[in-house]
């Protein structure tokens, strides 16, 4: 089976994406304020090689209109950043409290929390939607957004290391899909509100966020989605009953392709390279932006993979780092062929381990 025909293996939701995004809709937002299908951002670390010392808070950025890295005019604690725009509207639905919104954030590291089980997700993001549609932000930040009375902000603790962050909008009947998946991650959330009318169509979101019992949870579950404008992607989500490596024993095999894998690497922490399956993983060590500075993976915190073989082009951004103890956690990725992410992240690698060298 080739990486292009799995799309055939998975029942597609029927609906209409043809509908242009409006600016009243609940969506991801760019550096304009403008709505866009998707958008990724890339928070460079504070230290660098061939560049001074940075403010921490520089980012590349791109959408499904700019389909390439841009060096942000921007800085990522600003209000006009991506993340910035598009939290903003969680940030006014909480104001406002309206019923016909919903909104959950989570994360494994919350703010003003010390608050810690393995048997929650090492997973961050946040959802707002509507009964339209809405949006899905995944990102590696530790101790961010913050909690929607205090407005935005990014944390200082964020300054040191690389960040990675994707927003998707989708379209309201996507996230039943994505109820689904966030089951398996029993994330830690510390600020939600899903109120009764969205009850029948994300029961698990709605117990999570009332601390209920909830549902049997799968070892893990695939899901297919589809972007409010058509975009094509597949998501991994893993519970913590699933004791493996994500990129080894389940992504890698299942997309049928050898994976560069990007993910926090401490001395003593990591996972080798591993070529001990069909389809392989190899760390990657060093990352080339752009503009030709570089930096190791020490100081990398985002979690990304992608095909070695450029014609299978799987582009994957999740939650999980290549790390023993992150093999008892739950989590997950979001993946996608799109040509220009992967062409995007594709070109940042500079150097990786094989199996011989690692």
């Amino acid at each position: 089976m080739t990486a292009g025909s799995l799309w055939g293996c998975f029942f597609l939701l029927s609906f209409s994406s043809t509908r242009s995004l409006w600016a009243a809709d609940v969506s991801c937002r760019s550096e304009d304020g403008d709505p866009v299908d998707w958008f990724l951002l890339y928070k460079l670390p504070k230290y660098m090689r061939k560049l001074s010392p940075g403010t921490g808070l520089e980012y590349m950025y791109m959408d499904s209109l700019t389909q390439s890295w841009q060096l942000s005019k921007f800085l990522v604690n600003m209000t006009q950043s991506a993340l910035g725009q598009t939290l903003n509207q969680l940030y006014e639905a909480y104001q406002s409290k309206k019923d016909s919104t919903a909104y959950v954030i989570y994360n494994d590291d919350a703010p003003h929390s010390k608050h810690y089980s393995w048997k929650q997700g090492h997973t961050k993001g946040f959802l707002l939607l509507d009964k339209s549609q809405g949006f899905w932000g995944i990102h590696s930040i530790p101790l961010f957004p913050p909690f929607p009375e205090k407005g935005y902000g990014y944390p200082p603790t964020g300054k040191l290391n690389g960040q990675m962050a994707i927003c998707i909008t989708f379209r309201y009947n996507q996230f039943a899909e994505i109820d689904k998946q966030l089951l398996c991650y029993n994330p830690n959330i510390y600020n939600c509100s899903i109120p009764d009318i969205f009850q029948p169509d994300l029961p698990n979101l709605q117990k999570l966020c009332l601390g209920s019992a909830v549902s049997p949870v799968p070892r893990r579950h695939l899901s297919k989605l589809q972007s409010a404008q058509g975009e094509n992607f597949l998501h991994f989500a893993k519970s913590h009953f699933f004791v493996d490596d994500i990129y080894v024993a389940w992504m890698a095999q299942q997309l049928q392709t050898d994976l560069l894998a990007e993910s926090w690497q401490h001395d003593g922490q990591e996972l080798p390279s591993n070529c001990s399956l069909q389809y392989h993983v190899y760390n990657i060590n060093l990352i080339k932006t752009p503009w030709n500075s570089t930096f190791r993976s020490y100081y990398d915190h985002s979690k990304w993979c992608v095909s070695w073989r450029y014609e299978d082009q799987w582009t994957c951004i999740g939650d999980l780092n290549r790390a023993p103890k992150q093999a008892w956690r739950s989590g997950g990725f979001i993946c996608t062929q799109n040509q220009y992410i992967y062409k995007a992240f594709k070109h940042l690698i500079f150097h990786y381990h094989s199996c011989n060298d690692s």
